[in-house]
């Protein structure tokens, strides 16, 4: 398919009438409805893979988006609650023009936001057995450092707001966990099978729904007094948590990726157990043991055991049975795994210093707005939108000035984190920051000026 048609199916997939723009933050037509918002696709080449630096840019986020909408059409969704006409929704979600235009742009997107990791993740031949085992311990060995999500939630200025945000940016993996694994059961390939079999048997609980870790999920968000359905809070992810779970769909979906994923889940499985004593500590601490932490307190359990799974009943045995030619696949899944995880970690805490700093933004536009309002050469929108009219969660990739002319706009940037902008007020809008804006009075006019480095204006 050249790019032309590539990008052309891109449109088509996302202009459908499930993934228009919502009228509310959060869905309400859950799970099948999310916005994947196709008037603004425009910036999304996929001829033009993405860069490794630009995992926080806004053609990040609407392709990940896309990706993810794709890969859940070959799972089984239902609504918790069914609403008015769910079944309409449920067949369009699934219906074949859908799946059709899904299947034909999956491996472009995939191409788009996975190739520069096919490029930059270098992994050297002349593996054996015994290094792969060094490496593996070293990548894998217990560092008891406090991890820089932890540091980013335990240093907010709201840490409840802060770790609330930090639990939604797992709804997409926690809420159908295991999925992407069971796409590695299928077929025949021996004894290792069942073993990897019995790792995803755990994850479902071995069939008691109490148990079922998507189940223990549900509970912790509900503890917190946040929404358990799945994409209730599809406009508050961030580009980094719906690549780090769409990167398994990836290696899951294309079988000639069983290797890595062999690599990335003994990564996963055998750190799971201090990322999961760490995040007890702190959510304990910052909901004063209020929070039900049985979803990670039973991953330091399960996965102690799960480690040594991955490790000697499927890693170390595939390589025994097939050779060492293997290794270089496995490190690679491991080394591509470690690189979204870091993705992952830097741009929540960029997101929650956003967060943070609304007021400080706030008055930064009070400080800098006469000399980019004076300036002509400033490129600039004039917008003039009316009531309850929604601009859906998004980002830009340059600094940005919004200026409210007349009326009133509710400015979001985050869970629970809001300005209200009337006549003469505004915000800086800091570069790749996720954000949307509702208006709040029968119409409002405002501009946002392009203004390139903000620190150029100060």
């Amino acid at each position: 398919m050249n790019s032309y048609d590539a990008n052309t199916t891109l449109h088509a997939y996302a202009s459908q009438s499930l993934f228009l723009d919502a009228s509310t933050w959060e869905m309400t037509k859950r799970p099948y409805h999310r916005s994947l918002r196709p008037q603004a696709l425009g910036p999304v080449d996929l001829n033009a893979p993405l860069t490794a630096d630009a995992f926080m840019n806004y053609e990040a986020l609407a392709a990940q988006r896309i990706l993810t909408t794709v890969y859940e059409q070959d799972m089984v969704l239902l609504p918790k609650s069914p609403y008015d006409n769910w079944r309409q929704d449920f067949d369009l979600f699934y219906s074949p023009e859908a799946r059709k235009l899904a299947g034909m742009v999956r491996q472009d997107l995939e191409r788009y936001v996975f190739g520069y990791l096919e490029e930059t993740v270098e992994v050297s031949s002349g593996w054996t057995r015994e290094a792969f085992l060094d490496f593996l311990s070293t990548k894998t060995a217990r560092t008891g450092d406090v991890p820089r999500w932890a540091k980013t939630i335990q240093g907010s200025r709201d840490r409840v707001r802060a770790a609330k945000m930090w639990l939604v940016q797992f709804a997409p993996d926690f809420l159908s966990e295991a999925s992407p694994m069971l796409k590695n059961v299928l077929g025949n390939y021996g004894p290792i099978q069942s073993e990897w079999f019995k790792v995803i048997i755990d994850e479902y609980g071995y069939g008691v729904h109490e148990k079922k870790h998507s189940t223990l999920f549900e509970r912790t968000l509900e503890s917190v007094d946040l929404d358990s359905e799945l994409h209730y809070y599809w406009q508050y992810y961030l580009a980094s948590a719906l690549a780090a779970n769409n990167f398994f769909h990836y290696l899951g979906s294309e079988h000639r990726n069983f290797f890595r994923y062999a690599g990335a889940l003994v990564m996963t499985e055998s750190t799971l157990v201090e990322f999961c004593e760490h995040a007890c500590d702190v959510l304990n601490d910052v909901f004063d043991n209020q929070c039900d932490v049985e979803y990670f307190s039973e991953h330091c359990h399960i996965d102690q055991h799960h480690g040594r799974m991955a490790r000697e009943k499927i890693c170390l045995a595939l390589i025994d049975h097939y050779g060492e030619a293997i290794i270089p696949d496995m490190v690679w899944g491991m080394l591509a795994y470690e690189r979204l995880m870091d993705d992952f970690d830097e741009q929540f805490a960029i997101q929650i210093e956003w967060m943070d700093t609304q007021e400080d933004m706030f008055s930064l536009h009070k400080q800098i707005a006469p000399k980019v309002l004076a300036d002509d050469s400033v490129p600039v929108a004039d917008l003039d939108e009316h009531f309850n009219e929604l601009s859906n969660s998004h980002c830009h990739n340059g600094d940005e000035l919004c200026h409210i002319e007349a009326g009133e706009m509710y400015f979001f940037s985050g869970l629970d984190s809001q300005l209200i902008l009337g006549p003469g007020d505004g915000v800086v809008i800091r570069n790749r920051r996720q954000h949307g804006a509702d208006i709040l009075s029968d119409s409002c006019q405002y501009k946002i000026y392009t203004i390139g480095d903000v620190a150029a204006w100060q």
